[in-house]
């Protein structure tokens, strides 16, 4: 109220115009504990209400989805010898392509290659796919298989872009951090964007950009947890008492609150909320990695016990992954492991350009396991209706040869796969041409495939959007359509 309000008492206005902004703050600094209180409460009855606890409105539509695992398959698997079977490339092997070529990232292009797994029918849905993933595929009914996928770009660094952001170059938010910024979080003690690291694991190429907030507020961006180490978040190990840590945070807040109120940046603001994040993350992060609690049955499920170092490595972290969701966090990603095989390297380490038959044979042992007992342990739990797994590389292989015995990259048709979260399970949409090279019955995207995801989530893809450089932006771009055949 300004001074000279009726309504106001004059002493109090005498008081108040005496009061310089600068004065108002740092008086007010000394309540901050009694704001920080209050936010607390209020924070906890959202949550009971339908709301997230940093207050922001949850979905206007009914989500399927609260909590997403993504899987990323750096380096690109070959949907011809997983997800997509293609019986015309054994009868067709050594044979010349029948159709045109487009040039390959390496144009060392022979002749057609057939697969080296067995083609099989798994589930009571039937669903083809081949021997190389044996424990995902024996939970075929609970996968939405989408075959004709495709991608603008086929080099691994603008892919994981791609795929990650909806753009091909770094500066745009990840969809991890696009849903961390339309759910808000449902734990505050935890970050609602995690990528999970552990056995040697490493970033895609393209750098951290890949997981990156963008232009949305710094708070949605990744948190790295290395599961296998002690502390598995390096930054957030404290190094002196609570109490004096307690008092450096306070200092901090006023001064940032002081300055963001003088020069308004909401980057400044997410500052000082991740300030608080990370120092109650000193006490949630060493629980959650904690796996002493597990029953050897679920640790066996998940292969930590495998004679296959990177098939445990793997293990523990969907194990972890599926404690994140039990604490609230929204998106989880996971990250592959190199097997040293091939030309797939720490960053890319599906990329068999040669040894296929190795390189893949040795990285789909890596997470087979892992991943169908994360099926199977969130399915137990009562987990999986509201939890979707999303299982994707940046693009697929080719259906002829690079060399002797690999596949280069193909971006103009390969498969992704989701289940639980509300997708209808035992399904296949779309279909790649008989060797597998163009997808062209219900050609799909990844802005339509984030565009389901967001859907599944209970927001619109078209709706959730940032004000950025005079223009709103969102995860799919101006386009993308919801797959709607793959919903329950």
């Amino acid at each position: 109220m300004k001074p000279g309000n009726p309504f106001q008492p004059p002493a109090v206005a005498s008081a108040l115009s005496a009061l310089s902004r600068r004065e108002m703050l740092r008086r007010c600094s000394l309540g901050f504990g009694s704001v920080a209180l209050g936010s607390l409460l209020a924070q906890e009855r959202s949550v009971a209400a339908g709301s997230a606890a940093d207050g922001r409105p949850l979905p206007q539509f009914r989500p399927r989805a609260k909590h997403v695992v993504f899987a990323y398959m750096s380096g690109g698997v070959s949907h011809l010898d997983s997800f997509d079977p293609k019986p015309e490339l054994r009868r067709r092997h050594g044979h010349p392509m029948p159709v045109p070529v487009k040039p390959t990232m390496f144009n060392d292009n022979g002749n057609i290659m057939g697969s080296p797994w067995e083609t099989r029918r798994w589930g009571r849905s039937g669903l083809e796919m081949t021997t190389l993933f044996p424990h995902i595929a024996a939970q075929a009914d609970e996968l939405a298989v989408i075959r004709s996928m495709t991608t603008k770009v086929n080099e691994h660094a603008q892919g994981n872009y791609m795929m990650h952001t909806g753009f091909p170059f770094t500066g745009h938010p990840s969809a991890g951090a696009w849903t961390a910024y339309g759910l808000g979080t449902a734990n505050r003690n935890l970050p609602g964007f995690v990528v999970l690291q552990g056995g040697g694991a490493v970033v895609p190429h393209g750098g951290v950009g890949v997981y990156s907030s963008g232009y949305l507020p710094a708070e949605h961006q990744a948190s790295i947890l290395q599961v296998d180490r002690d502390p598995a978040l390096a930054n957030v190990r404290p190094t002196e008492a609570d109490r004096l840590q307690r008092r450096r945070l306070d200092f901090l807040r006023d001064v940032d609150t002081r300055f963001a109120s003088e020069v308004p940046d909401p980057q400044v603001e997410a500052a000082i909320r991740n300030y608080e994040t990370a120092y109650r993350m000193q006490t949630a992060v060493p629980e959650l990695c904690d796996l002493a609690g597990e029953t050897a049955a679920t640790k066996r499920l998940y292969g930590l016990e495998s004679g296959d170092a990177a098939t445990a490595a793997y293990g523990r972290q969907c194990l972890v992954a599926r404690r994140l969701i039990e604490r609230g966090v929204r998106f989880v990603e996971l990250s592959c492991i190199s097997s040293g095989i091939g030309a797939g390297g720490p960053g890319n380490p599906w990329d068999q350009h040669g040894q296929i038959l190795e390189g893949h044979g040795s990285m789909a042992r890596q997470v087979d396991q892992p991943l169908a007992g994360l099926i199977q342990d969130l399915r137990a739990r009562g987990l999986l209706d509201d939890t979707l797994i999303l299982f994707s590389g940046e693009f697929g292989r080719t259906p002829f040869s690079q060399g002797a015995n690999g596949r280069d990259h193909n971006p103009f048709g390969f498969s992704v796969w989701m289940a639980g979260g509300g997708v209808r399970g035992g399904t296949v949409h779309g279909a790649t041409d008989d060797l597998g090279y163009y997808a062209v019955q219900d050609v799909c995207n990844t802005y339509d495939l984030w565009a389901t995801v967001l859907h599944l989530l209970g927001m619109d893809h078209e709706k959730l959007t940032f004000r950025f450089g005079g223009r709103d932006f969102r995860l799919t771009d101006v386009h993308g359509e919801v797959i709607r055949a793959v919903v329950a």
